[in-house]
């Protein structure tokens, strides 16, 4: 895995000389950000050796070099899934080489159902804390000694002063942004009510399936996180309807703006 990992650094590194500060992860239809980057280099993942590519049709699969508010970003343009098939260590893969290329703080971004019967669609909620129901870990076998640790602390997944300073900036913007907790589940089907119901019981705001593999791998790493849900349906008794991807999609969208604003004020504030 480790000879992987440096294949695929190097062959970026060969490509572009660029050094990011910053890496971030775009989720389900929230590719707008990348209007805002002064793209200095692109990169598909099919041609960087061993990168999984993104079966998800909303998921463009590129990597992003770029200044963002005067900043040095990578931007990964897609993400991968555990339910595509792939393993964990396979959706975290491109988190290794990140770090490997330099970043020194990591922003994820997704789409998520409304488990919290005070959010409404296309709201922001800034994950303070997850619940990780996915039934494999991306930590599971041989540590990689190189990158961490083999018992990763988790208390403060998601970094203390990066979510201050996003609440602070969204209250500022005047943006409607919640704190919550996020829980992770394999999907690809969305849940039934009893399983919203529970996931709710048991301390979630809000439900994907994502970010949160991405997450432990980072802080094994000791990079710090910040991660952010758009609320793309409602998952509570009362507004659940029949939902579609396209849906989920506009949905999404809609919030662009509003996340793309937040992203970029927090990579400047830093």
């Amino acid at each position: 895995m480790i000879e992987k990992i440096n294949e695929a650094t190097s062959y970026i590194q060969g490509q572009t000389d660029f050094s990011p500060e910053f890496g971030i992860i775009l989720g389900t239809g929230l590719g707008g950000l990348i209007q805002e980057i002064e793209i200095q280099k692109e990169i598909n993942y099919g041609d960087i050796p061993h990168f999984p590519v993104s079966t998800v049709e909303s998921h463009q699969g590129r990597l992003i070099f770029g200044l963002l508010a005067g900043r040095k970003v990578v931007a990964m343009q897609g993400r991968f899934h555990y339910y595509e098939g792939y393993t964990m260590a396979q959706v975290t893969f491109p988190v290794r080489v990140l770090k490997l290329l330099g970043i020194k703080r990591l922003l994820v971004s997704n789409a998520a159902g409304g488990l919290n019967k005070g959010y409404k669609i296309s709201e922001l909620m800034v994950l303070g804390d997850h619940i990780n129901l996915l039934p494999e870990n991306p930590l599971t076998g041989p540590n990689l000694d190189s990158f961490g640790v083999r018992f990763p602390d988790m208390l403060e997944a998601y970094d203390p002063e990066m979510r201050k300073k996003a609440l602070e900036i969204a209250k500022e913007k005047q943006l409607n942004v919640h704190e919550g907790v996020y829980v992770s589940v394999s999907g690809p089907n969305l849940e039934t009510p009893a399983e919203y119901k529970f996931l709710s019981i048991i301390g979630a705001d809000a439900v994907g399936m994502s970010t949160v593999p991405e997450v432990i791998v980072a802080r094994q790493m000791d990079i710090p996180v910040f991660a952010i849900s758009v609320i793309t349906d409602l998952c509570f008794e009362g507004q659940l309807k029949h939902v579609t991807v396209e849906e989920v999609i506009a949905a999404a969208q809609k919030a662009e703006p509003s996340l793309t604003l937040l992203m970029k004020e927090l990579v400047k504030s830093f």
